[in-house]
């Protein structure tokens, strides 16, 4: 059949486990996926300098919206602000603060964009300045682990029991807080392996690796171009033979050829925001690795233990990393209360050069891990990019859901479905087109991924998600 499956294990999570999920494929349509952030509370002022808007998007990837509204505008696009990066095949509606005049915003005329005029403050937002987000998923395709289809009743069965199983395993509405594959890149995970030469300084090979870097299930168009620049390199005929939609992969090559050599330039090229995800992604690659063994290890990843470090959960849901502290013996019964009642969490490291370490037995787990992973001699301070550099931070083991619903919908037409839906289930997937289809719905706190928390009830590759 077609198709080549991501590997969860390319990003350090855990493979399917057989016979407790409802298979299925999402985002068979555009419309099956849709998130509305639950923006932070915005101070508006007539006078303000900035020009606040919902903006609703379907079928956009945030950072190449930011660069066609910036071009629109006039403006640069570091002069745009917004609270995270969406799923590009889905509809989403999020805050933007928009460093430009409202008489300019509320012209802007995008295909597939709606902008609705809030008004104006003097008010910034940053990564992860949202409250969480609200998502409704559909799943179509119900499909036990052999791939027969699943009717409504038996899929439904299948949900509520993943539910029991998951209160069992985690805590009641935990999920493991899994750094998803939208960091990585899904269908080519590109992004810590360009990281990994960020680190430590390659630029050559950090944007060789963007450009060139092969995918799972790309366009023969840009099959042809990723081959043609790991066969040959940089060139004019590479330029010319880049397709509209690789528009960072054009820019680092123009650059190269009006500047060779300069390879930190080149680099320059990609968004901020994107730069700065290379490096995360490195750092999401130990976080899954260490969440995943510590499952296989059969210890709770939302009860203590000796050794670990958790931190408050503040009113938005998140880890407060300013107020982190090491489990002991003697303070282990009021931090399990604590972390019981939701108030503490037990956390995961995302190294830097200035992170707390676990304590005991947990310390020589992540350095077992980082060294695992090549990263023994990391100091995470890019001195070419000051701006990249990282202390480290701490990211809870677990996640929490809320408000979930889980309904039936109907079945739409054959015509109204995307690609892998036409394609057929290749080898290995765990999908059928006859299958029951599910609705979910349900919030989460920012930084967490509902594909992770959706693949918990269907427990399917990952390039079903």
């Amino acid at each position: 059949m077609p198709g080549q499956l991501l590997d969860a294990e390319e990003i350090g999570m855990s493979p399917p486990r057989l016979g407790l999920g409802i298979g299925g494929i999402l985002k068979a349509r555009i419309q099956d996926f849709r998130v509305d952030e639950i923006a932070t509370k915005i101070k508006f002022d007539p006078r303000g300098r900035f020009t606040a808007a919902m903006i609703s998007l379907t079928n956009w990837e945030t950072n190449r919206f930011v660069n066609k509204l910036a071009r629109i505008l006039g403006i640069s696009r570091n002069r745009i602000f917004f609270a995270g990066t969406k799923d590009k095949k889905a509809i989403t509606k999020q805050l933007f603060i928009i460093d430009a005049p409202v008489y300019k915003v509320e012209t802007v005329e995008i295909t597939d964009v709606t902008i609705t005029i809030l008004g104006r403050t003097h008010q910034k937002i940053g990564f992860g300045n949202h409250r969480g987000n609200r998502f409704t998923v559909i799943v179509r395709g119900c499909a036990d682990e052999n791939g027969q289809p699943l009717d409504v009743e038996s899929a439904l069965e299948r949900v509520h029991q993943r539910i029991d199983e998951m209160s069992q395993e985690y805590g009641t509405n935990k999920f493991p807080n899994w750094i998803g594959p939208q960091r990585f890149g899904k269908g080519r995970p590109v992004t810590s392996e360009v990281g990994r030469h960020v680190v430590a300084g390659n630029w050559k090979e950090a944007v060789m690796t963007y450009i060139s870097m092969e995918g799972k299930k790309e366009n023969e168009d840009v099959s042809i171009f990723r081959k043609m620049a790991r066969d040959s390199g940089i060139s004019q005929e590479l330029a010319d033979s880049a397709p509209q939609w690789l528009e960072f992969e054009a820019r680092m090559v123009q650059h190269l050829l009006s500047q060779p050599d300069d390879w930190i330039g080149a680099f320059r090229k990609l968004p901020n925001n994107l730069q700065l995800m290379t490096v995360h992604a490195l750092q999401s690659l130990v976080f899954n690795h260490l969440l995943k063994n510590r499952i296989q290890e059969g210890i709770s990843i939302s009860e203590p233990i000796d050794g670990d470090v958790v931190g408050r959960i503040d009113e938005k849901g998140q880890l407060d990393t300013a107020s982190m502290v090491e489990v002991s013996e003697r303070t282990m019964p009021r931090i399990a209360r604590n972390c019981l009642l939701n108030r503490l969490a037990v956390s995961g490291i995302l190294p830097g050069s200035n992170v707390m370490r676990s304590g005991k037995g947990r310390l020589d787990k992540e350095q077992a891990i980082i060294e695992e992973l090549g990263l023994k001699d990391v100091n995470w301070i890019i001195n070419d990019i000051p701006r990249l550099s990282t202390s480290g931070t701490r990211r809870s083991l677990s996640s929490i859901y809320s408000d979930l619903i889980v309904d039936e919908v109907p079945v739409v037409d054959l015509e109204a479905l995307g690609t892998p839906w036409s394609d057929g289930p290749a080898d290995g997937s765990i999908w059928h087109p006859e299958g029951a289809c599910l609705r979910f719905r349900f919030n989460l706190s920012s930084g967490a991924y509902a594909t992770t928390l959706m693949r918990e009830f269907m427990q399917c590759p990952l390039d079903q998600l």
